[in-house]
């Protein structure tokens, strides 16, 4: 059978609960810096995790990395301490971002400048490549304005996209044919957490890009998290993540976030239900 399920065959491993029994290993996880986040700690690597993705170092403006002219974040991260961790054998290393989507929008030349700096001085770890991180979704139409600008990013080089308005997986997957550079990757947000859609959905998505984009060149993020009665999000409970997670075999999986929504109780519970390789 091939690694990727065809949907009338992950269709019936749902129906038949076969695809929700077990959770394959986790590639990654993802942690988002800023000043009340510096010291990302977990366990993640009893789940499979070698490969940290960092969000950004720059964020407004603020540096949490050194090798800039920039103002210091309220603490720096220990990067040296975050090498030793078997989570973070490989770091995806974060550029220059912003937290308001359409400051960062709005701001791709300076954004892509100071990243193109901020990636000569890397943070001292394992760098296994580089992350942009504008998030992609289908209702931004000058994202084609990217296809020029990567090229000042080194690589392995990747960004993220998501489907806000629900165009579908072969739309989201064809617009990105039209300007992506082919040797950057992509995360694809699969809003669950959100209630954008099912991990079925979510799935058909990622068998799409991987189709039309390739294998090597598609990951999926998947949102550890839920909305909070009252407001804001909390971690998704095992019950919720772990279907989730079965729907994704196959593809690399990078939980979002790891620091705040995936605790050592939730670690433990997944690994006590996880396919042993």
């Amino acid at each position: 059978m091939p690694r990727f399920f065809s949907g009338l065959v992950l269709a019936a491993a749902l129906v038949s609960g076969c695809a929700s029994t077990t959770v394959p290993p986790i590639e990654g996880v993802v942690w988002q810096i800023d000043n009340e986040h510096t010291e990302p700690r977990g366990d993640w690597d009893k789940l499979g995790v070698r490969s940290l993705l960092v969000q950004w170092t720059v964020v407004d403006n603020l540096a949490f990395v050194g090798g800039t002219d920039l103002p210091a974040g309220a603490k720096m991260p220990d990067w040296q301490a975050i090498a030793r961790q078997p989570w973070a054998t490989e770091v995806i290393v974060g550029l220059a971002g912003r937290f308001d989507e359409r400051g960062a929008r709005g701001d791709l030349e300076g954004l892509v400048q100071l990243s193109a700096k901020v990636a000569r001085t890397p943070p001292p770890v394992n760098v296994a490549g580089y992350y942009f991180p504008i998030e992609i979704d289908p209702t931004w139409m000058e994202a084609y304005r990217l296809r020029t600008l990567l090229a000042q990013l080194p690589r392995p080089l990747w960004i993220s996209v998501y489907d806000s308005a629900n165009v579908g997986p072969e739309e989201l997957a064809q617009s990105l044919t039209e300007w992506l550079p082919p040797d950057v990757g992509v995360f694809f947000q699969d809003g669950v957490g959100v209630h954008a859609r099912t991990a079925f959905v979510a799935r058909h998505y990622t068998n799409v890009l991987v189709r039309r984009l390739g294998r090597d060149r598609v990951r999926v993020i998947a949102e550890a998290f839920r909305p909070q009665v009252g407001g804001g999000f909390r971690p998704a409970t095992l019950e919720e993540l772990r279907p989730q997670l079965a729907a994704y075999d196959g593809i690399p999986i990078y939980l979002f976030e790891g620091p705040r929504y995936v605790p050592p109780e939730t670690v433990n519970g997944l690994a006590a239900v996880q396919r042993q390789p």
